[in-house]
């Protein structure tokens, strides 16, 4: 036990030293405005350095911003009211900020880190972050090997992840309710996604590296669904033969079995409403 204690605060020493070594990186312009519209919600990191949210609840801003599932138990703080305030936003980083021909990963982990800034000082948000040996799930192969398909896409191929109708690099369609589809995720990409609708954080154990093309059934509930949701929609999630999430992983060669491992926990000590411009 005091070699595992060992090994996280050690793990937790690194991050802290990382995140303290980063220059501080923020958009040159922003706007910042309260929704006023029944829009449909939308997000954008734009190739050429422009950020874009639309309709976006602030839970969503700051789950994006620090890589972190909006639901789950990785993140903590938010009031209700806070959480489902909704805003518009518009931002720009600086000429150069972001590198020419930069991949979809690097151009987002950079404007991220701009999202964090203006969160910090558009809405005076006090983030405490904290190694935490916690119990979670981790997808390995199964013992018959991975049943995935390989993507059409390589890295190299998408620098600015998105390429029209030929697919999109690193995003999904869908979610727990009617599947996750995609044109090339990772297997990373893959088990950040499904954390937002696990009841404990999930991790990548699989060793499968590249791209792969992705189109699932959707699954049951493991995080109780609020009270007053869509009707239909509940009755879909009761129905005895939608598979649940463990089924899902099995039918991709994949098997989800429980672990422990030091996961970064985020607390919300302080967030106000931004002074809008």
């Amino acid at each position: 036990m005091a070699r595992l204690i060992l090994v996280v605060a050690a793990i937790a020493a690194g991050v802290l030293a990382q995140s303290q070594s980063e220059p501080r990186l923020a958009f040159e312009v922003a706007s910042v405005k309260s929704n006023k519209s029944e829009g449909r919600p939308g997000m954008e990191f734009g190739a050429n350095g422009r950020f874009s949210a639309r309709n976006v609840p602030l839970l969503i801003l700051v789950s994006t911003a620090y890589n972190v599932p909006f639901q789950g138990p990785r993140l903590k703080g938010f009031t209700v009211e806070a959480a489902s305030e909704r805003y518009d936003i518009e931002a720009t980083a600086e000429s150069g900020a972001i590198p020419a021909g930069a991949s979809k990963l690097v151009r987002e982990a950079k404007m991220k880190r701009m999202l964090q800034t203006l969160l910090e000082d558009r809405f005076k948000l006090k983030m405490r972050r904290e190694m935490k040996e916690t119990p979670v799930y981790a997808v390995i192969v199964g013992k018959n090997g991975p049943k995935l398909t390989k993507s059409k896409i390589e890295e190299k191929d998408c620098p600015d992840g998105d390429l029209g109708a030929s697919g999109q690099c690193h995003q999904f369609r869908g979610g727990m309710g009617r599947g996750l589809h995609a044109d090339a995720i990772s297997m990373v990409d893959l088990v950040e996604a499904v954390s937002n609708w696990a009841d404990r954080p999930v991790i990548d154990r699989t060793g499968l590296e590249g791209l792969f093309e992705l189109n699932t059934d959707g699954w049951t509930p493991m995080i109780p669904l609020p009270l007053g949701g869509n009707e239909e929609e509940g009755r879909a999630f009761a129905d005895p033969a939608r598979p649940t999430l463990y089924m899902i992983f099995d039918r991709l060669g994949l098997k989800m079995e429980s672990s422990k491992a030091p996961i970064e926990m985020f607390f919300v000590e302080h967030v106000e409403k931004p002074s809008e411009n």
